[in-house]
């Protein structure tokens, strides 16, 4: 005998449906037969399952029956996910008392199949009440029902619980920048000069996560000044390409000295302040920079150095990469 099933678990033959059209002729019959099968099917696949516990009246304790049908229901479904747990009372008693006894009764059962299951986060606030049925019987209005999927319904979760999903943002690649080899720039006198840039550099620094510090080589300054030697102006350019190719890049500029004790001019600040002005005289916006002076704080190699090279790698101007999106 064919048997359709609803989320209420009520079970409806079809052929006590078709013994309501016994007067159509064979053909009849089929299309009819056709029709219920297509229009209900749907109802079935859609419908979430429910199984019930029992409690002894204002108890949400659960008695020894009672825990050993939860106990075989929970070996039984395994690979299911529960979507809520409702809690019900007989009318006895206040409003109050019985809405405080229908929540023991979820985190009774809860208790039972936590860490044997998988749960919807949300299971305490997502309700099934519409499909309670009060019953002229007290006893099986004291229960907790356990609503769940199956394992073959849990891709369709969503679907069933009727949440429609938010479509993820695709995320914008980043076009990659292109910085050029050579740039011609017309110096104080009035005259121009064309400069190599390091265009491995240019992309190590447009390429950086946020977060990341980068040390600019080469960039060095006249003695006890924050004037940068001539030298040094292909670094200077450099950053500058580098700003201008990414748009949405923040850097904030790390100034560090070498060679004594402290750094009484806070000479640190000066070097680091006079390359960001370079940058903001040349078009890039104010808000997209920043600097701060370290001194002698964070030697790479300890003070007083031994070498001109230790002198040199202390002395140095850093790229701290503030956003890069």
């Amino acid at each position: 005998m064919a048997a359709l099933w609803f989320s209420c678990n009520q079970k409806i033959t079809i052929n006590k449906l078709l013994s309501s059209f016994s007067y159509l002729n064979l053909n009849q019959m089929k299309k009819l037969l056709s029709f219920l099968i297509f229009a209900l099917l749907p109802l079935t696949i859609a419908a979430q399952e429910q199984f019930s516990i029992y409690f002894d009246t204002n108890k949400h304790e659960l008695s020894k029956e009672q825990q050993k049908r939860l106990n075989v229901w929970i070996f039984a479904n395994k690979t299911s996910k529960i979507l809520a747990i409702n809690g019900y009372t007989d009318e006895d008693g206040t409003i109050g008392l019985n809405d405080t006894l229908a929540q023991r009764r979820v985190s009774e059962v809860f208790s039972q199949i936590k860490g044997k299951m998988n749960i919807r986060e949300d299971f305490k606030t997502r309700s099934f009440g519409k499909l309670h049925n009060m019953s002229a019987v007290k006893a099986e209005n004291r229960k907790a029902t356990i609503y769940y999927l199956q394992e073959n319904d849990l891709a369709r979760e969503n679907e069933i619980l009727g949440i429609v999903e938010t479509p993820k943002p695709v995320a914008k690649r980043k076009e990659a920048a292109v910085y050029p080899e050579k740039i011609t720039i017309r110096n104080p006198d009035g005259k121009t000069e064309e400069l190599t840039l390091d265009v491995a550099f240019m992309k190590k620094v447009g390429d950086a996560k946020q977060g990341d510090v980068i040390v600019i080589n080469n960039l060095n300054f006249y003695e006890n000044t924050f004037a940068v030697v001539k030298e040094s102006r292909n670094r200077m350019h450099e950053l500058l390409e580098i700003m201008k190719a990414n748009p949405h890049l923040k850097i904030k500029l790390q100034g560090h000295v070498c060679c004594m004790k402290a750094d009484r001019n806070d000479l640190s600040t000066k070097r680091a302040k006079a390359i960001m002005q370079f940058l903001n005289t040349n078009d890039i916006e104010k808000h997209r920079l920043s600097f701060e002076g370290f001194g002698v704080s964070k030697p790479i190699h300890p003070i007083p150095e031994k070498s001109a090279e230790e002198a040199a790698a202390n002395r140095r101007v850093e790229i701290l990469i503030v956003e890069n999106p």
